[in-house]
């Protein structure tokens, strides 16, 4: 079926004199309601490209208009479609490049794939993957927010811009939760730690870091693999004999054996007692994760507590895990990643808008202005 998506055409022709080039802005299927938004605080028109898939499945994409000359913008955010919204955003991109756009600039709210950006045991980098095939279809500039992990601006062979959240959700928890002096910011894990305690200093209120059983499994990377073990009988072809538990080494002296983690029971560094407890991640896709370290701060003595992320995936049946939780008493995420449309009937969950802080990126790409002033002293203002 066809979808006619409006993209953003700002006026048609610059100014006399003015070096900038006129200005487009396209909108991908993943998350038109974002594109609408940032389009308006930009303050553009809406202009006309045709994004479909066909009887096969295969995506297609038609530009309504010329852009030869123009400074293009694509809004394309991750969502449950993941591998779809990833290769229209290619094939978009792609489309721009061959019709002669003079800048063509990605504006990814939620990178997708971007939790795979570390090696993990015979596993492969795959946000790198990604950011080869953007960058190989033709994207000069990235405007995203919050990465996962900051290292994967090295995967990028153009600029990136990784905006944050932290401003509007701090502004939350300043206008919504009277005594946030009372709060106390939880890292769900170790790594969560460094974002954690960066919201707490900001707030003047202490944090906590959760540790235990509910670390990730995968822990360990390629590099702890035995080395490849001496073929028995020479080289007539006969195939080694691999023992998992052991090192097989021609050295004298051994190499010592990797000694496999234990993790310990569930442990909490720091205290929550009489306190809001405001669990915080980057990203939230599983809840029950979310609602058994909910119960666990319960159990501590928290009095109320909430969670809060940046990128809101939500997959299975979230929705109802989070209205049945009894330990877990708000969710908060921005509108990064399209929202489900049964979620209005989940009130535990409350939306924060970003759109204004991807305008803000735009206008200033477009006029040619310093970046650094979105990552200092930022207001909703």
């Amino acid at each position: 079926m066809s979808i006619i998506l409006r993209s953003v055409l700002s006026t048609q022709c610059p100014a006399m004199g003015d070096p900038r080039p006129p200005m487009v802005i396209f909108a991908g299927q993943s998350h038109p309601a974002i594109a609408e938004d940032i389009a308006g605080h930009v303050g553009v028109k809406l202009g006309d490209i045709l994004v479909h898939n066909l009887t096969s499945t295969e995506t297609e994409v038609k530009l309504q208009e010329s852009i030869r000359g123009k400074e293009v913008y694509i809004i394309q955010s991750g969502s449950k479609k993941v591998n779809n919204d990833v290769f229209e955003m290619l094939t978009m991109v792609y489309a721009c490049k061959t019709s002669s756009a003079r800048k063509i600039v990605a504006v990814i709210p939620y990178l997708p794939y971007s939790k795979q950006c570390r090696m993990r045991r015979r596993a492969c980098i795959t946000s790198k993957l990604i950011a080869k095939m953007m960058c190989n279809a033709g994207i000069n500039h990235l405007i995203t927010m919050d990465l996962h992990q900051r290292e994967i601006h090295g995967f990028f062979d153009c600029s990136v811009d990784n905006l944050r959240s932290s401003p509007f959700l701090l502004q939350y928890i300043l206008d919504n939760i009277t005594n946030y002096r009372e709060c106390v910011m939880v890292a769900k894990n170790p790594s969560s730690t460094r974002r954690v305690s960066s919201y707490a200093e900001r707030l003047r209120v202490n944090f906590a870091v959760i540790h235990g059983e509910l670390k990730e499994e995968r822990e360990i990377d390629g590099r702890t693999s035995p080395p490849p073990t001496p073929l028995i009988g020479g080289n007539s072809g006969i195939l080694p004999v691999v023992t998992p538990a052991t090192f097989a080494c021609s050295f004298p002296t051994p190499i010592p054996p990797y000694q496999q983690k234990i993790k310990p029971s569930l442990s909490l560094v720091g205290s929550v007692k009489d306190k809001i407890a405001i669990l915080l991640d980057d990203i939230i896709d599983d809840v029950e994760p979310w609602c058994l370290l909910a119960g666990f701060l319960k159990e501590q003595g928290a009095l109320k507590v909430y969670a809060m992320a940046t990128h809101g995936i939500l997959s299975g049946n979230a929705l109802q895990i989070i209205n049945s939780s009894p330990s877990l008493d708000q969710v908060i995420i921005t509108n990064t990643v399209p929202l489900s449309d049964g979620l209005a009937l989940c009130p535990k969950i409350h939306v924060v808008d970003v759109s204004k802080m991807f305008a803000e990126a735009i206008r200033r790409i477009h006029n040619g202005e310093s970046m650094s002033a979105l990552f200092t002293n930022i207001t909703q203002d």
